[in-house]
């Protein structure tokens, strides 16, 4: 079987990591895929990288990378594909939102797709927040009606892609910013003709640390950010309708 990356930017998550860490590594061994995990911390003020480091020095599966480029999620998300060595990625959050028993379906059906993103809008998907979830079904519709993305959930950022699909696509138009990285990578990639599937996900409660998308200042951004890419492509000729 073929190795898998799974890319995993921190900030601030010694609590979360290592444990994260633990349970990636229990799901992925007990279906037997061969994986490695990067760790891509963001000078994090807590130490996160020096005890995921001390916690898994002896592992050849755990690679921990400390960032001297542009901070940002998006940046470190990009460098980790980059620095990845699988022929298959996969991109989760640290902190426990993306559930780690996902994997082996987000992993299925990239025989027959290129792109497999978790979505907690798809049926069987759900969050642990309903107040989360509502305003981030609100966000995600307002998204999908702009961009047309033909997705449910434009802002998961859980997903498993094979490295060469990613490849075929422009990384620098692609990863800035925070997670609206996302809609334009699914943008991006059906724009390509790239073959996406979601499946559902449960977003678990976050551990360790305070959330980093506090909702009414990320809702802004985003929608900020969606017009701009919106402009951006309608700019260029390249906007793809329904």
């Amino acid at each position: 079987m073929q190795l898998l990356s799974v890319i995993l930017p921190t900030y601030n998550e010694r609590v979360a990591a290592p444990r994260l860490l633990g349970e990636i590594g229990a799901v992925l061994d007990g279906a037997g895929i061969p994986f490695e995990a990067l760790v891509l911390d963001d000078a994090s003020p807590d130490g996160t990288a020096d005890v995921v480091a001390s916690t898994f020095g002896a592992s050849d599966a755990v690679r921990v990378i400390r960032r001297s480029g542009p901070r940002g999620l998006a940046f470190a998300i990009r460098e980790g594909i980059e620095s990845a060595r699988g022929d298959t990625v996969v991109v989760m959050d640290s902190d426990f939102n993306h559930d780690p028993k996902a994997l082996p379906s987000l992993l299925r059906p990239l025989d027959q797709f290129d792109l497999v993103s978790g979505s907690r809008f798809a049926p069987g998907g759900g969050m642990y927040s309903f107040g989360r979830y509502a305003g981030s079904f609100a966000m995600n519709l307002f998204i999908r009606l702009t961009l047309q993305t033909q997705v449910q959930d434009n802002l998961s950022g859980y997903f498993a892609m094979r490295k060469r699909a990613l490849g075929e696509l422009p990384a620098e138009r692609i990863f800035r910013g925070y997670g609206d990285y996302y809609f334009r990578l699914l943008w991006h990639a059906r724009a390509a003709g790239l073959r996406i599937l979601e499946v559902p996900v449960y977003y678990r409660s976050r551990e360790g640390g305070s959330s980093k998308t506090p909702l009414l200042r990320t809702s802004w951004r985003y929608t900020v950010e969606t017009l701009r890419f919106r402009a951006e492509v309608s700019g260029t000729g390249s906007a793809r309708g329904g």
